[in-house]
């Protein structure tokens, strides 16, 4: 017998649980799925812009949250592992009733959300922000069951650990290999970003390793700056093979540690494996999918299968901002508008949106890229932009690395209180 479009569990455990309900007291119920950049952020303004008017839960399995944003710093040894991590006390004790479980599916007609531990919060709108989930196969030979020989390092936390503690115990002379992911995908510098950190600590520790990286597109963020970066800090240790040199044809073997690029087999010591990407699996779940994102207004980050449920940050096809947190940030501002003004007479503002991403390329060498952004019918379109430019002076370079160490902190201060 077919299952209702309109209910989707994502385990049979929630599916047999026996429904507990979770009621507010005659205030309208928002339920945010996912404690990253947008959905903590967005629990926070709804929360404080309805003045206690709307009744918000954050639903997060996770008790500390450790932002990707940044964690290349610390693979690079210029941050602790524990300045990335950040817990939800402060909305806890802010009014937001934080509930730590996995959401599990959605009942898009009953407008319930199903948790793991068998309990179901009703909505009057639903916030998704669970950031991204990897495509299955997408680099032969790699599955997440590999992850702990051939880490992605791009869901922070454990994994960046892993992957620190491998590059510290390269051999000397090692190889250090990355495969590149295909767009999109979140932080587009990031892959780059990562590969100089990662020449920042090999050529302090070990300077006769090199690096290899396959990488499926042509192009990629800020490649002038980071490609002069590297000949200037790192040269003769990094080798990029794009797709005209088999980049693009890839697989790795976890257990004999190979990377093999167009039939030609690489024996590597460490191998940072980045597959393709796509909306979490709760989007999906919910069929609020088109492919492997989930399109959205640009005027208020509302699904366009479903106008009262809000997607935000990584998952979201919206338009022209890249995947960031600085971007799913921007974005939880202007939905949170949106739900404050429809459900406690709030004030609507028009949507603005900006994003900046900062990268280090070596000690105090920083580079940025950014725009603003503004709403039309056919999605979020750039209205001005930035980047940094090869030839800058070390001045600029060391201002724009402290600009990035100030918006580290005002950003997970915005989001966490």
């Amino acid at each position: 017998m077919g299952v209702s479009r309109r209910v989707f569990l994502g385990t049979a455990a929630a599916a047999l649980a026996a429904p507990m309900v979770v009621r507010a007291q005659n205030r309208p119920r928002v339920v945010v799925v996912g404690g990253g950049a947008g959905g903590a952020t967005a629990a926070r303004y709804i929360a404080n812009d309805s003045q206690g008017g709307i009744d918000v839960t954050l639903v997060e399995p996770s008790r500390a949250y450790y932002t990707c944003f940044f964690s290349n710093l610390y693979l690079g040894g210029f941050r602790e592992f524990d300045s990335l991590g950040h817990g939800y006390g402060g909305l806890a004790t802010g009014g937001i009733n934080v509930v730590h479980d996995w959401a599990t599916g959605i009942d898009r007609d009953a407008k319930t959300v199903a948790l793991a531990g068998g309990g179901s919060l009703p909505y009057d709108r639903l916030v998704l922000s669970p950031g991204i989930d990897f495509v299955e196969d997408s680099v032969p030979g790699w599955s997440l069951a590999s992850q702990n020989a051939m880490p992605h390092a791009y869901k922070a936390g454990s994994q960046t650990e892993l992957l620190r503690a491998q590059i510290e115990a390269m051999p000397e002379g090692g190889v250090f290999a990355m495969v590149a992911p295909p767009n999109p995908y979140r932080c587009p510098p990031g892959p780059y970003e990562r590969v100089s950190m990662v020449a920042h600590y090999l050529r302090e520790h070990n300077p006769s390793a090199t690096i290899l990286i396959a990488d499926p597109k042509e192009s990629y963020s800020k490649q002038g700056l980071f490609e002069d970066g590297w000949q200037t800090h790192y040269a003769g240790m990094i080798q990029r093979i794009g797709p005209d040199f088999g980049g693009g044809n890839v697989e790795v073997d976890p257990a004999a540690m190979t990377l093999t690029i167009d039939g030609q087999v690489e024996n590597v010591d460490v191998c940072n494996v980045i597959p393709a990407q796509r909306a979490g699996g709760i989007v999906h779940a919910a069929a609020l999918n088109d492919g492997d994102w989930a399109p959205v207004s640009a005027y208020d980050l509302s699904s366009r299968e479903d106008p009262e449920i809000h997607i935000l940050g990584d998952s979201a096809a919206q338009g022209a901002m890249p995947k960031s947190g600085f971007a799913a940030n921007s974005q939880a501002k202007v939905a949170a508008n949106a739900i404050v003004a429809a459900l406690a007479d709030g004030r609507a503002f028009p949507p603005r949106f900006s994003n900046t991403c900062w990268s280090l390329i070596d000690t105090d060498d920083g580079v940025k890229v950014g725009a603003t952004y503004e709403a039309s019918d056919e999605g979020i379109v750039s209205v001005d932009s930035f980047v940094s430019q090869i030839g800058e002076s070390a001045e600029v370079r060391a201002e724009t690395y402290r600009e990035s160490l100030g918006w580290y902190d005002a950003i997970t201060a915005d989001m966490f209180g």
